[in-house]
Parts: C-alpha cells; sequence; structure tokens
C-alpha cells in the first residue's frame, strides 16, 4: 500500500510515532518510510512539537538538597581513597615518620573520629533520603497511568484533541491541539462510538484548553473509536445520540495492557 495516497493512515501514525505507542517492528518501519517521504518526516515533527507542550502541564519539582549532599560525600570519598592509595605506594626510610608509634596513635584517633562522622552522617543522610523516597512515592502514585489515547481529526486530518484516558484516576484529558474554536452558543460533546450499539456521551466539553472528564474503565474498553459532536450550549440530554455534525473522530489506541 502506498501510504502518500492515504492521509489520514499517514497522519495517524506520525501521531503514534510522536506518543511513543508505535512500537518494534512497526516503528521501525515508519522510521524506515519517513526517511523517504518528506512529508511523513513532517507530520512527525509537527506532532513532536504539538505533544511537546503536554509536559508544560506537570510542575517543575528541583532535586531535595540531601541528593547534593549525598553526591559531595561521595566525591569527597573518592578522593580521599585516591589519596590514599597515592600516600600507600610512596617509600618510607626505615625508622621514619611512618614507623613512629605516635602517628600510628594519632592516625588511628583520626580514624575513629571519622568512623563515627560516618555514622552520624549516615544516620542524617538515611532520615533525609527516607523522606525523599515518601514524596517520590506519593508523586509517583498521583502520576496519571494513561493506557488510551486518542488524536481526534477532521475528515481533511487535521488534528484537533488529544484524548488520553488515566483509569487510576478514572480521568479523560482532552487537550486541544487544533485551532477550531466553537461559537458562544454551542458546545463539543464527546461520544464513544462502541461495537454493536449507537454512540455512548462521554461528556460536553468546556471551552478551556485542556479538559478533565471523569470516567470508568467500562467507558472506554474496548471501544474502537470516539468522536466530537457540535451540539446546541450544554449537550444534548442523556440517552440520546449527536444531534450536530460529528466534527472530529479518531480510533482510540490501547499504550498498554
Amino acid at each position: 500500500m502506498n501510504i502518500s495516497n492515504n492521509p489520514i493512515l499517514m497522519e495517524q501514525l506520525a501521531a503514534s510515532y510522536a506518543l511513543g505507542t508505535l512500537r518494534g517492528g512497526a516503528r521501525r518501519r515508519f522510521e524506515a518510510l519517513a526517511r523517504d517521504n518528506a512529508t511523513l518526516r513532517a507530520a512527525a515533527l509537527i506532532w513532536q512539537g504539538r505533544l511537546a507542550s503536554v509536559a508544560e502541564l506537570q510542575p517543575q519539582a528541583a532535586p531535595s538538597p540531601a541528593v547534593w549532599k549525598r553526591i559531595e560525600n561521595l566525591v569527597k570519598a573518592d578522593k580521599e581513597a585516591q589519596a590514599m592509595q597515592v600516600a600507600r605506594a610512596k617509600p618510607v626510610a626505615a625508622g621514619g615518620w611512618w614507623a613512629s608509634l605516635g602517628w600510628w596513635r594519632g592516625a588511628a584517633g583520626v580514624g575513629a573520629l571519622a568512623a563515627v562522622v560516618a555514622v552520624v552522617t549516615g544516620l542524617n543522610l538515611n532520615t533525609q533520603l527516607s523522606g525523599q523516597v515518601q514524596e517520590l512515592t506519593a508523586k509517583l502514585s498521583a502520576t496519571p497511568d494513561i493506557q488510551y489515547v486518542a488524536v481526534l481529526a477532521d475528515d481533511k486530518a487535521s488534528a484537533s484533541m488529544l484524548v488520553t484516558f488515566d483509569p487510576k484516576n478514572k480521568k479523560l484529558l482532552l487537550k486541544r491541539v487544533g485551532a477550531f474554536r466553537e461559537q458562544a452558543d454551542k458546545s463539543l460533546q464527546l461520544w464513544a462510538l462502541p461495537p454493536g450499539s449507537g454512540p455512548r456521551s462521554l461528556g460536553v466539553l468546556g471551552s478551556e484548553a485542556v479538559v478533565r472528564l471523569t470516567a470508568a474503565d467500562s467507558d472506554v474498553h474496548e471501544v474502537p473509536m470516539l468522536a466530537i459532536s457540535l451540539e446546541p450550549k450544554g449537550g444534548v440530554p442523556a440517552g440520546s445520540g449527536p444531534s450536530g455534525p460529528v466534527l472530529f473522530k479518531s480510533a482510540l489506541i490501547q499504550t498498554a495492557q
């Protein structure tokens, strides 16, 4: 099949490549095609630029001071070990300071003090690291677990909406990636298109650039397609199907098993 004659497929493959959901042999075949197809390369670059803005939704986090302290201690310990190796390699005259009993006593005292300092520092560092681990664990628990993704486009394959589903938090996240804006007296409504039955509403979108809708796993599981229709303000009543034109649609891709 000549992919150049199928712009919708090209757009979907480019979006999947940028998202990282195109894997294995399929990803290698896409890269091989893109090397000889400037249009395909451009589509992939455009999608990578669009999706780069998704990272802006995540809050920035500075490393804990304990991390820098640990790095400093490791560097210092490495320098001391190298200095000790150099000192041991130097020849010492018989009866000189190397054989002095006082020097050995002093070295033993310094070694004991260093051991105490190391233990105290280690205890403090362990306490700090324990707090850091707890903080990172909490952040990890709050990180979305994206299992489904869709890039909804119009009949000209121009993308308008990026949709992801997080089953852990039971949230659908919709991010506008196109220039379309509905009029003030209209609303966009998201629909699941399950096989063998009519469209099922997943919610009405607001005018924000990023919209979050509550959804259960059963709302999207084994749903092959999503669609967005243009409806009167507030959407159509529950239990009815789309009353306005379907503007955007796309396959719903499962990213993880």
